[in-house]
């Protein structure tokens, strides 16, 4: 009996999908992504159990987005012409606004209701307010002359200052409301996204590097998760991280030239144990940014 038992418990395991979990891993999350490379360009939305629920196509490229405390999404469109886009989580517009840059990806929206952008060429950060209107623009620093690659996610911190991540040049760097360079932390490859912690740390998706490493003010590394502490993941370009409210962190695997092999998204301990990895390779190719959703 106990032997019917185990093999019927094995067949169950063998029929939950393509996402793995550890023995103590937590519950499933809901997730939503952007898929970008080889496969469309969209939107996914996940339910728990990983069942496709929604997609919706942005107007044009788009590889970072920020899910609003209402449910909204606000996401950068880097096509002809380029801006950033609030919709509401089935897809109604409800914010636009159009920039006259080459290109954004990045975006934020700002505890006073405006919206921090990220502009390439001319390289800068604008604060438009809900009218379209420009509030306040801040040069940023690159030497990166293409501008698809000048800037992507940016963030406004408690100081006013901005913290923004240089993809082509491979930098992470803080810059006050004048633009003037007050730290930077370069050497990281392909960098799209930098979050700064609440001890004054800062986390960095270093692309591929393919390694997440957290440094000091004083740029020594406090943590760092790298490719070999999880070969099963086969973490081909970090580009996205997010913070959990239990502490750990979900990261997006971006697969590109390795479509079809590894984890698209995993979460990870400050301890270094993966908790939960998600990969659906006849669902997408690739993602860029990922999110749980309710967190």
């Amino acid at each position: 009996m106990k032997s019917a038992v185990f093999v019927l418990f094995l067949a169950v395991l063998a029929a939950t999908g393509p996402s793995v979990f550890a023995d103590d891993a937590p519950a499933k999350r809901r997730l939503l992504f952007t898929e970008y490379g080889k496969g469309p360009n969209r939107f996914v939305e996940l339910d728990a159990a990983g069942k496709l629920v929604w997609e919706f196509k942005p107007p044009s490229t788009t590889v970072i987005f920020q899910v609003l405390q209402n449910g909204n999404i606000l996401f950068g469109y880097g096509g002809q012409p380029t801006g950033v886009r609030e919709i509401t989580a089935r897809g109604e517009t409800v914010f636009d606004y159009v920039s006259k840059s080459h290109q954004v990806f990045g975006c934020e929206r700002l505890p006073n209701g405006n919206t921090l952008i990220a502009e390439q060429d001319p390289c800068q950060a604008l604060e438009v307010n809900p009218r379209g209107e420009i509030v306040r623009a801040t040069p940023l620093t690159t030497s990166v002359k293409d501008f698809h690659l000048q800037v992507r996610n940016i963030h406004q911190l408690a100081n006013g200052n901005i913290l923004a991540a240089h993809e082509g040049e491979g930098a992470v760097r803080e810059v006050n409301p004048q633009g003037q360079v007050v730290w930077e932390y370069t050497g990281v490859t392909n960098t799209g996204e930098a979050q700064r912690l609440a001890n004054g740390n800062t986390l960095i998706c270093c692309g591929t590097q393919k390694r997440l490493i957290e440094v000091t003010p004083n740029k020594q590394i406090a943590w760092e998760f790298k490719a070999e502490d999880a070969p099963e993941l086969n973490i081909t370009w970090v580009s996205s991280v997010q913070q959990l409210k239990n502490g750990n962190l979900l990261v997006g695997n971006f697969l590109r030239g390795q479509e079809g092999q590894g984890a698209h998204a995993f979460e990870v301990t400050r301890e270094k144990k993966v908790v939960w990895q998600w990969k659906d390779h006849t669902l997408i190719k690739s993602l860029t940014t990922v999110r749980a959703l309710g967190e």
